[in-house]
């Protein structure tokens, strides 16, 4: 039979009281469950709201389940078939939106046993206007301890909820967005403090570079290390993947890499500590490429070693290019090398251009990438200007070439210009 009005009107003042207090969401599906005590005999009871409805930092959740508030149960465990692929019955009431009333869920088909003293449960769906958000599930210890009036009193709670339950997401999505946004302030800060915040004064050599990052943290690092003897060492290094913890990876990078070019001429050896660093510091599932070299300004001799990246160009001044790569695998893929270090001569009007792949991989609407020819076109197109409008031409180019202004992967450019006289 329908509920009295008088009913209704008293649980939802009930009810609103409860939950009206707090835009917190836990607290809220807790509340929720706490006025059902009075209204409804369980034995256990469960609010459970979709991942799909929790935002933000939520989302890396494999679940299908994120959110709940439990009554009565064992803690799940890490591999519930219910929160990691919505089986049972709470799963098939959110996939279609339906209740279910099972008096004995021995005989139900989409029973999965959760507690083991369940004889009867009747779930309901919570619906926002977005569609089915969760669930709200009570269960017994007794064979069809729930009626249809029970059915529509716990349809009536879910109703009454979903409001509430629908603003504590979205302030959870405001605070969410707002931590995250603090932090990632707060690490681009200290990852541009990483970066050089200037070109080295070097006599007779025009150095510039660039570093546009795709998400407010990336994972590209370039770098000038000042050495004994006035040589200069120039790195520029990519860590796979984006964020946080490429930035991490890529600041561990650094420190490592200066103490070892500092300590060490050889290239080679640098490049299998770096290695070494990276296999220690790293997840399975990134790795670094890098080109490192060592230049002496006097001579214009560049020793270099590239680890598994884009291989740098030394553009000759009438037109040659002599790309610098092929020397060993990226850093933390393997644990040895082996690496090898290579020479060559950055002579008068000569450009060494050291980039990642977020410079040559920008794509037209073809899916043809940008690729080394128009790189070195870019830059020879303002051979007669300060390297800084080297930069430019290259930014330029891409922009024009893809038709958008925004990168896909971090964009890193170093140029090293040495003069004609």
């Amino acid at each position: 039979m329908a509920l009295p009005a008088e009913l209704k009107y008293r649980l939802l003042l009930e009810l609103s009281q409860r939950i009206s207090r707090t835009l917190d969401l836990d607290v809220v599906l807790d509340d929720l469950v706490k006025a059902l005590r009075s209204a409804i005999a369980y034995d256990a009871a469960g609010v459970f709201v979709l991942n799909r409805a929790v935002p933000l930092l939520h989302r890396g959740d494999p679940n299908v389940i994120a959110g709940m508030v439990q009554v009565g149960f064992d803690r799940p465990r890490a591999d519930d078939p219910m929160l990691r692929s919505g089986r049972g019955i709470i799963g098939h009431v959110i996939h279609t939106g339906a209740t279910v009333n099972a008096p004995d869920v021995r005989q139900d088909p989409h029973y999965v046993a959760g507690r083991q003293r369940t004889r009867s449960e009747l779930a309901v769906p919570i619906v926002s206007e977005k569609g089915v958000i969760g669930c709200l599930n009570l269960e017994s210890d007794r064979l069809a301890a729930f009626s249809p009036a029970d059915a529509e009193l716990l349809e009536f709670f879910a109703s009454a909820a979903a409001v509430s339950i629908e603003k504590a997401l979205l302030h959870r999505q405001v605070l969410d967005k707002q931590r995250i946004d603090d932090q990632l302030r707060v690490a681009r800060e200290v990852q541009s403090g990483l970066l050089p915040v200037a070109p080295p004064e070097l006599p007779g050599y025009d150095i510039a570079a660039v570093n546009l990052p795709s998400w407010a943290i990336g994972g590209d690092y370039y770098d000038y290390v000042p050495l004994e003897g006035g040589r200069l060492g120039l790195v520029v290094a990519d860590v796979s993947g984006k964020g946080i913890p490429a930035a991490l990876i890529m600041a561990t990078f650094r420190a490592a890499l200066r103490a070892e070019m500092r300590r060490q001429a050889d290239l080679g050896r640098v490049a299998a500590q770096l290695n070494r660093v990276v296999l220690e510091s790293r997840d399975a599932a990134r790795f670094v490429t890098a080109a490192c070299g060592v230049l002496e300004p006097a001579s214009g001799r560049l020793s270099y070693v590239n680890c598994g990246h884009n291989p740098p160009l030394l553009l000759r001044g009438p037109g040659g290019r002599h790309p610098l790569g092929g020397s060993g695998p990226a850093l933390g893929l393997f644990e040895d090398g082996p690496f090898e270090v290579g020479t060559a001569t950055l002579g008068p009007g000569d450009s060494l251009v050291l980039y990642t792949d977020g410079v040559v991989e920008p794509a037209d609407s073809r899916e043809e990438e940008f690729g080394i020819d128009r790189l070195e076109a870019a830059v020879r197109a303002v051979a007669d200007r300060p390297a800084a409008e080297a930069l430019r031409s290259v930014i330029e180019a891409t922009h024009a070439f893809s038709g958008r202004e925004e990168y896909d992967d971090d964009f890193t450019l170093v140029v090293v210009r040495r003069a004609v006289n």
